[in-house]
């Protein structure tokens, strides 16, 4: 027996990057998923890669800012799967300004991702997570997709610590409220560090600027950054939780 056999996730923003490792990690241990996105073709060159037979992923487009996909989406995973067990809310952007450089459209659109995206998700996910908590002894999950900067800040990006630091509190607030009502969800999150998926690379990028342009500087930030491996869960760096392990919670 594996340790998601019968349950059923949603990520968001798991067409590459974290997401798409989440999504084979969770196909591995016996689950289903639903691949969100808005990288279409790569959304779905993913899922085949995953599941050829198609039995246990797919994918729908979800733009997170827009509860009309949101919806969709819902539809498209209980329709197929029948229910909901788990949600990621994985999706997120960086965008590397500082306070000077961002524009107030920048800003929006950081917001857009990182903060509605996680309120619009956990919101309308919830009728089919109390569903599927009602009928299972492990209840439901939510697991949101923070950052160490959400924890202690960033000196490159104050903004993006900002919305990352916004998702954190949230997590703990909806966290408590689900516990007050009875709902049986439980709701964490997760906060790695710089990982060398796409947006790690920007990170790098702009830690690489920040330092100099020499190439023995640019080593010594992947270095200090500590960046090892492209998928959450590979890394000997620890991605840091809040009262959720991957490697510890009995079940989601």
């Amino acid at each position: 027996m594996n340790r998601l056999d019968g349950k059923v996730a949603l990520i968001s923003g798991a067409a590459r990057g974290i997401g798409a490792e989440t999504a084979r990690l969770m196909v591995e241990a016996g689950g289903k998923v639903a691949i969100g996105d808005v990288l279409d073709e790569r959304g779905q060159a993913t899922v085949r890669a995953l599941d050829p037979t198609g039995r246990a992923a797919i994918y729908t487009h979800l733009d997170v800012t827009r509860e009309e996909d949101w919806n969709a989406a819902l539809a498209a995973v209980t329709g197929r799967f029948g229910g909901l067990d788990i949600l990621v809310n994985n999706a997120g952007v960086f965008l590397g300004m500082s306070i000077e450089e961002a524009s107030l459209a920048d800003w929006q659109r950081l917001c857009g991702v990182n903060l509605t995206g996680v309120f619009l998700g956990t919101k309308l996910a919830l009728p089919a997570l109390c569903d599927s908590a009602q009928r299972s002894p492990h209840g439901s999950a939510v697991v949101n997709l923070s950052s160490v900067a959400g924890l202690v800040g960033s000196t490159g990006d104050p903004l993006y610590s900002m919305t990352k630091g916004g998702v954190t509190l949230f997590t703990k607030s909806s966290a408590l409220e689900f516990a007050r009502k009875g709902y049986r969800i439980r709701v964490n999150s997760i906060h790695p560090g710089t990982t060398e998926t796409e947006m790690g690379d920007q990170v790098l990028v702009m830690r690489a600027r920040n330092l100099g342009t020499t190439t023995s500087r640019r080593r010594a930030a992947r270095r200090w950054l500590g960046c090892r491996s492209a998928a959450w869960g590979r890394s000997p760096i620890s991605p840091r939780a809040s009262s959720f392990s991957p490697r510890t919670t009995p079940a989601l």
